[in-house]
């Protein structure tokens, strides 16, 4: 048998940002990181990379949690020396739908109310010149806030390659994108020169008497077993997070949805290189010719493509130079939910054809695309969330064991500060005021369960 201080399960970004913590910042020497695969490789690799301190909900909870996050990344960007390209380009969120766009307004002025910057209203072509672009790499001297486009005059003049019916654009400018494999491992080789060893192995048994972690027993690929005492046991398996809380006496409320993006090659140019994450906020109907409507229509098992399908697709340039890679994304799969992941993930293979359809609907130039398939590298993950998509942060089943887990779509936004809040709450030092909003207990709260019965939007894209 060995000993650590403490033992940490999983090997994603927030198994790895809380060791960093430990370690970097509160001198923790002993730490174990266990995962049976290599760092960063089961989900936080899958992710869009993107980060956004634009958050809606009934407090300022979110917002507080992922400013604290880009202040760590931009910090961390400083001391690599740009080691995860760090660029603030934004989420650019569109909309067809006057309705829509008073909403914009609205969420507009609730954001900044809670801490995301101040906005830049544009209602006319000479206002939006005081608009600033977001360079093509980097962070410094963008704005933050949001900048507001309400003039269909300016909207045409910033983003000509959007479709011509957008009536709102809302540039959310705290925003951005980074390099989450590059993150992690400079996160990790930090973490081992502070002393954080990585161990392969699966952690099979929490170790516990009297309701209490004593250590963990550890199945490795050779067959063996391994034995390590620990008073610290922290969960932060990812899409396993409610198995391996269950190890530890604890019953997470999780469930895991597949997302998937689809990666192509933008030959013909169509979308602005230097242009931010971009979200076209309306449900929309996919465009089909008569007759593939109605054969569409007249088979079960496909007349969905035929009916409204949600809000949300978004795209992305990725890379830069000469590159001209596109990610794009489209949520239509969230009605199907799974208790515990499936890897391989299940194939959909119409998710190109569905995704480059939709799009024509932000983008009209990808209509080109849509008659003769580019090839589409399709890959994806699983966003293991709570009810209102927050994440799970502090104790967790028997004394000494804590759960960092329910990251969503936001994992290698969140990490930073989850994993510093986590680190903060095992050593016994002061904590933000949102600690309190991931708590897992905040479920023991009646007044808390009746004001998930009228969440509103959980922030999901």
């Amino acid at each position: 048998m060995i000993a650590a201080d403490v033992v940490i399960c999983g090997a994603g970004i927030a198994g790895i940002t809380t060791a960093h913590a430990l370690a970097v910042t509160h001198g923790v020497r002993n730490v174990l990181l266990v995962d049976e695969r290599a760092p960063l490789t089961l989900t936080s690799d899958k992710s869009t990379e993107a980060y956004r301190n634009w958050w809606p909900g009934p407090d300022d909870a979110m917002v507080q949690l992922i400013n604290r996050s880009i202040d760590l990344l931009e910090q961390w960007s400083d001391d690599s020396d740009d080691r995860f390209s760090l660029n603030r380009r934004g989420y650019l969120y569109a909309t067809r739908d006057m309705v829509t766009a008073e909403r914009f307004v609205a969420d507009a002025a609730r954001a900044s109310a809670q801490g995301a910057g101040a906005v830049r209203t544009y209602r006319s072509l000479s206002e939006a010149g005081a608009y600033q672009r977001s360079p093509h790499r980097g962070f410094r001297d963008v704005p933050d806030g949001a900048d507001l486009f309400l003039d269909h005059g300016a909207i045409r003049q910033h983003f000509s390659w959007m479709h011509p019916d957008i009536v709102a654009v809302l540039h959310a400018r705290r925003c951005g994108w980074f390099s989450g494999q590059q993150l992690g491992m400079y996160l990790l080789d930090e973490a081992k020169a502070a002393g954080v060893q990585l161990m392969s192995g699966r952690v099979s048994h929490v170790l516990q008497a009297s309701g209490v972690v004593e250590g963990v027993e550890i199945a490795r690929a050779d067959g063996t077993s391994l034995r390590v005492a620990s008073p610290v046991f922290v969960n932060a398996a990812g899409p396993y997070a409610a198995q391996v809380g269950e190890l530890a006496g604890a019953s997470l409320p999780l469930f895991s949805e597949a997302h998937y993006k689809i990666a192509i090659e933008d030959t013909a140019g169509v979308i602005d290189r230097d242009t931010g994450l971009v979200i076209l906020d309306d449900a929309q109907h996919l465009e089909w010719s008569d007759e593939e409507r109605d054969e569409l229509a007249a088979d079960d098992a496909t007349r969905w493509l035929t009916e409204p399908m949600p809000a949300g697709i978004h795209l992305r340039p990725e890379g830069y130079g000469a590159s001209r890679t596109v990610l794009m994304l489209w949520d239509y799969h969230s009605t199907h939910r799974f208790s515990a992941p499936e890897f391989p993930m299940p194939d959909d293979p119409l998710y190109p054809e569905l995704v480059l359809r939709g799009m024509t609907s932000l983008a009209p130039g990808l209509a080109a695309y849509v008659a003769r398939l580019p090839h589409a590298y399709v890959d994806g993950g699983y966003y293991t969330k709570t009810a209102e998509n927050r994440p799970l942060v502090g104790p967790s089943g028997v004394r000494g064991a804590y759960v960092c887990a329910a990251f969503s779509g936001f994992g290698l936004m969140a990490a930073p500060a989850c994993g510093e809040l986590l680190a903060a709450q095992i050593v016994g030092v002061e904590r933000p005021d949102y600690e309190r909003a991931f708590l897992p207990t905040r479920y023991d709260d009646p007044a808390y369960v009746a004001l998930l019965a009228n969440w509103g939007r959980s922030g999901q894209l």
